[in-house]
């Protein structure tokens, strides 16, 4: 297919009506923000890059874009894994990374207002003056924004317990695809007026709307953590230790599996020595208060030496117990530094991670693929790295094959093809599996009511 040219009359527009600064058309800014952190994941040329700062831009981006049939992709810090931010030919790249005002924290309500382009890690340290808490962390807390982290409900180390990110969205302010400014939601502890059209936009991955404002529901600080750590030689054992602490009834604040392929790699980027005894290093948290965070934390170091750990303890240094979780965020940009990575997301019932982290051994195997693996396995939500040499091409289509295989077993598990990275372009064959073709013509409908002109990240999600 011929790619698009830009729109000299759409350009002149938008360099017209918005101030200066905001539109982008050099080549290299361009390719810059063509596509997200998804190395497989195709993508097109857009014809401009705008950096709105208010609502009101936002509207006008979108409008333009309406009147000239140009699509709008919209962007925030550009880490995601799915290709859910990549540009198609002639799109008009809407990043909202200049929107990072956090208009307001409330401690007596516990909410938070914040503009899109507000990064995770820094709303978090916002809270904490307060003595809230924001729980959503995923391990691109430093870098991704609340915009992106509500595009795709981001989960993170914490959600095993807190929950991901549509928990904590009271209410959003966006523009739609025809280019009005609404609002949804609400601000109160209670409400049920009508369709829950903010729910909807969670995880929309920018099909549905722009988001402009979102208002997040808060927590108290908690107490401190109770750090276990265990040391597995496969896989399946680790499998057997979270299967054991979900059956004990526990639920931890954090439960991280790391295997050897990524400890090795954070160890030749960082050198924190931390990869020397163990195939799979299983890490877990509890914050329960006082004696029943002690309970807990030695129940979940039994449920570890049952299930057959090489070695298991409770970290008595804050320190020590900082740098394993610190290495298990490190582990994605670590063993992307060896070569190109084709990231998975999938997630299982807590009963099935022994079965499903068998079964990606077995795939690995069978497609003669180097696969590491990190999971937030206490909710089941694992993530396959498959890594590939540069320029393989048939260590590609094998590792592509494998990638879909899992998809595969997943669904068979009774799972789904994505817990926390999104559909984006990479999933889009899984989610028509998952979801059949009723489900998949209800999610077009929706699509089809708020964006009927097919303008806002065409082909992402749903595909068309």
């Amino acid at each position: 297919m011929p790619q698009e040219l830009p729109d000299p009359a759409l350009i002149e527009r938008l360099c017209r009506d918005l101030p200066e600064g905001r539109v982008a058309t050099d080549p290299a800014v361009l390719a810059g923000y063509a596509h997200d952190e998804a190395a497989w994941a195709p993508h097109g040329q857009p014809a401009a890059v705008v950096r709105p700062r208010t609502a009101e831009e936002v509207r006008t981006v979108v409008r333009a874009c309406l009147d000239h049939a140009a699509p709008v992709v919209t962007r925030g810090a550009g880490t995601g894994l799915s290709g859910g931010a990549n540009a198609v030919d002639g799109a008009v790249v809407l990043s909202t990374e200049a929107m990072t005002a956090i208009r307001r924290i409330d401690p007596v309500e516990r909410l938070a207002v914040v503009e899109p382009g507000v990064v995770n890690e820094d709303l978090r340290t916002a809270c904490a003056a307060h003595d809230l808490w924001y729980p959503p962390d995923p391990a691109s807390a430093r870098w991704s924004t609340i915009g992106g982290n509500v595009a795709t409900n981001a989960g993170g180390l914490c959600c095993v317990k807190y929950g991901v990110t549509r928990d904590y969205v009271l209410g959003l302010e966006f523009v739609t695809g025809t280019g009005e400014l609404v609002r949804v939601g609400r601000r109160t502890a209670k409400g049920v007026a009508g369709y829950d059209l903010t729910g909807l936009m969670v995880g929309s991955e920018g099909t549905l709307g722009v988001i402009t404002e979102v208002t997040l529901r808060l927590r108290p600080s908690r107490p401190p953590e109770h750090t276990v750590a265990g040391y597995f030689s496969s896989l399946v054992d680790a499998g057997r230790a979270v299967a054991a602490v979900a059956a004990a009834g526990i639920v931890p604040s954090a439960l991280e599996l790391i295997d050897r392929y990524c400890l090795q790699a954070v160890d030749a980027w960082q050198r924190m020595g931390l990869s020397a005894d163990a195939d799979v290093v299983l890490l877990g948290r509890t914050d329960a208060p006082g004696k029943a965070g002690d309970e807990e934390a030695d129940t979940m170091l039994r449920c570890f030496e049952d299930a057959g750990a090489t070695w298991a303890d409770r970290s008595t240094d804050p320190q020590e117990a900082d740098a394993l979780f610190e290495a298990r965020r490190l582990a994605y940009p670590a063993v992307e530094r060896l070569g190109p990575v084709l990231t998975e997301d999938v997630c299982v019932p807590r009963s099935a991670v022994p079965e499903m982290l068998g079964r990606i051994h077995a795939i690995a195997a069978r497609h003669d693929t180097l696969i590491a693996n990190i999971a937030h396995a206490g909710d089941g939500n694992l993530h396959p790295l498959l890594i590939t040499r540069p320029g393989d091409d048939e260590a590609r289509e094998r590792a592509q094959a494998a990638f879909d295989e899992i998809i595969s077993e997943a669904l068979a598990l009774g799972g789904t093809v994505t817990g926390e990275h999104g559909v984006g372009l990479l999933k889009r064959e899984g989610l028509r599996a998952e979801l059949g073709p009723q489900v998949m013509a209800l999610n077009q409908a929706v699509k089809d009511a708020l964006d009927p002109r097919g303008l806002l990240n065409p082909g992402k999600v749903i595909g068309r």
